[in-house]
């Protein structure tokens, strides 16, 4: 018929050849329902072809993968970084802490006897348990105040000064305990500050009869045991360092516990070997450290609250 559409002959697909997708074209003028519309004409598009530009949900996740792993990364270096410090800062105070064991004054027996007339020995170590007592409550009520404004690099200078001071704290109690009860280890002055050593590192009295716990060497197991000790103090501590002066009642406080609940294990331990004052044979004085304490150690050490 004139002015008609010409019949469009429908080419047979060639074995081989790719299919074709008939995609119709819809728009304002040809869409379905619209007078006067042409038929739609399909488009041919082969069905094994890919979109050339990705979409925008696979750019985003591939983003976020990125941004995860840059992140994921980036705390890992900080974590290493940090380990790295504080490792630095425990092997820093566990050499201050063995330094100073010998420098620590003790008082003997005879001398705590004289000081203290009139008392016991379980009188007289309740003297001493509670003089060390108010003395580590200092040190950390003086710490947490100089943390009102802390400064991070400054964080790690005060913990170490506050463990380490604690510690000759808790040592001189260890060893002036020892008097009290007839267990002065044999052996000399270094000897004897290693054997209180290792009592403060395991919590525990020196038993006399194991060798084991006489020839204490600073070998690796004690090394190991005597950071492990540094860092459970250290993450105690950390309280201590709060703003506004909460961190100096928190110190006082836990200061205070520790170092009571450290003296009642030794405490125990001594007791149940005990050997009563009429039974000592006369044992020579204690000899004097012959070099002194840090000032800020010593301070604390000889401070109103360690006397008792």
């Amino acid at each position: 018929m004139a002015g008609s559409t010409p019949f469009r002959k429908r080419r047979f697909r060639k074995a081989g050849e790719p299919a074709e997708t008939q995609v119709a074209i819809t728009g304002p003028e040809t869409g379905p329902g619209v007078p006067g519309g042409s038929a739609p004409e399909a488009a041919a598009v082969p069905a094994d072809t890919a979109p050339a530009v990705p979409s925008d949900t696979e750019t985003d996740e591939g983003s976020r993968h990125r941004s995860g792993a840059r992140r994921l990364l980036s705390v890992k270096s900080g974590v290493r970084r940090g380990g790295e410090g504080l490792r630095g800062v425990v092997l820093y105070i566990a050499e201050r802490i063995i330094e100073n064991a010998p420098r620590v004054p003790v008082r003997d027996l005879a001398t705590l006897r004289a000081q203290f007339p009139g008392l016991g020995p379980d009188q007289l170590a309740d003297k001493l348990i509670s003089g060390a007592a108010n003395a580590t409550s200092t040190v950390g009520a003086g710490i947490g105040a100089a943390a009102m404004l802390p400064v991070p690099p400054a964080m790690p200078a005060e913990l170490a000064a506050e463990v380490t001071g604690v510690a000759a704290i808790e040592l001189k109690l260890i060893a002036e305990l020892h008097e009290v009860y007839g267990q002065r280890p044999p052996g000399t002055l270094k000897d004897r500050s290693l054997a209180y050593l290792t009592a403060w590192t395991e919590e525990r009295g020196v038993d006399l009869t194991k060798p084991t716990t006489l020839n204490a060497a600073l070998g690796g197991q004690m090394k190991r045991e005597l950071r492990q000790q540094i860092m459970k103090r250290m993450f105690r501590n950390l309280p201590n360092l709060m703003p506004f002066m909460v961190g100096a009642a928190v110190g006082a406080v836990m200061n205070r516990r520790d170092t009571r609940k450290l003296a009642d294990k030794v405490r125990k331990d001594l007791r149940d070997r005990a050997v009563p004052w009429s039974a000592l044979e006369d044992l020579p004085p204690l000899e004097r450290p012959t070099e002194p304490l840090p000032e800020a150690t010593r301070a604390a050490l000889e401070g109103p609250a360690a006397e008792g």
